[in-house]
């Protein structure tokens, strides 16, 4: 049986108009937040989002939610395109994707309980009332591993992992099938980001939720995706499975990340070399010609500073936009 697919992006982009003048009516550049990604997403699965601060992880994630609208390019979820539809029309895909977002304090009304938190989502779309509505918000509770009680509470008399646990309840509230996970651990201690992957991972395999899950942090990553993408200046470097990226990765800048990421044993870890990436990250603004990797990369050559690379095949389920492999 082939695998579904449930999410299908082709060539978006994500420009930002920086404007001047009283009225600021004139254009005079663009910031190139999202610039020509295309992947899909099979039901049930984790795809991986990485990449340094100011990529255009977040900005990828809110394009796919219609919380920024794309510039261009196609966002395909049950055969609609929902860059396409009016605001009216996507309220019916609101119910299936959903998103838990970085702080899970900014994210929640400090003037609701967690009952009011949880159910906003239900009385949104008119979905439950009275009693059914209680009972709901209490199996959502008790399915984030929160206790009944706790929904009279304020969002100030949760710690930092009940917050986002909150923010996990509230977005399962509609049952969606689809959730941007826009790096739901990173404000968390380490002790409590374990708590809340395996939360992650338990609530998939019960409901089959396929998630994008972005962070910077390349370990967590490795933990709880299916397949992983590697994202440089609005820009996706190298696409594969988990496996396979992290035992071989292709592409000079997912070889410089990796090569960063501590390992716990201290014999390895001093015998290891660091591959150091030279230069700042270009701006966004005015990207470098062919390659934007190009004025960093080790492994450079003239063809690079010419020629934008394709995001390429070049071995099962393994593309690379890199000159070196096409």
């Amino acid at each position: 049986m082939a695998e579904k697919i449930i999410l299908k992006v082709n060539d978006l982009t994500k420009y930002f108009p920086i404007t001047r003048g009283l009225f600021r009516q004139k254009k005079i550049a663009d910031v190139k937040a999202v610039d020509g990604v295309s992947f899909e997403v099979l039901k049930g699965e984790t795809l991986g989002l990485v990449g340094e601060s100011g990529c255009g992880k977040t900005t990828l994630g809110k394009c796919i939610l219609q919380l920024y609208r794309p510039t261009s390019g196609e966002v395909i979820f049950e055969n609609k395109d929902l860059s396409n539809l009016s605001d009216k029309e996507l309220r019916v895909f609101r119910q299936k994707l959903q998103v838990i977002f970085q702080d899970p304090y900014d994210s929640l009304n400090p003037r609701f309980t967690a009952m009011d938190i949880i159910g906003e989502p239900l009385r949104i779309h008119n979905i439950s009332h009275g009693k059914e509505y209680q009972e709901r918000v209490t199996d959502l509770l008790n399915l984030v591993g929160l206790a009944p009680y706790m929904a009279g509470r304020y969002p100030h008399e949760f710690s930092g992992g009940q917050r986002q646990r909150l923010g996990i309840a509230r977005a399962l509230a509609l049952q969606p099938e689809f959730i941007v996970c826009d790096e739901p651990i990173s404000a968390l201690d380490v002790s409590i980001q374990a708590q809340i992957i395996n939360l992650l991972d338990d609530l998939q395999e019960q409901f089959g939720i396929a998630y994008i899950f972005i962070s910077h942090d390349l370990s967590v990553v490795r933990h709880i995706s299916d397949r992983v993408a590697v994202m440089y200046l609005g820009k996706f470097m190298e696409l594969s499975t988990q496996e396979e990226l992290y035992i071989k990765p292709l592409h000079p800048y997912t070889q410089a990340l990796l090569s960063a990421v501590p390992i716990p044993d201290p014999d390895v870890e001093t015998k290891r070399s660091v591959i150091v990436i030279k230069g700042e990250i270009p701006s966004p603004i005015n990207p470098p010609s062919g390659c934007v990797f190009h004025p960093r990369c080790p492994r450079a050559f003239d063809l690079c500073s010419t020629t934008i690379p394709e995001l390429k095949e070049v071995a099962s389920r393994h593309f690379v936009a890199c000159h070196l492999y096409h």
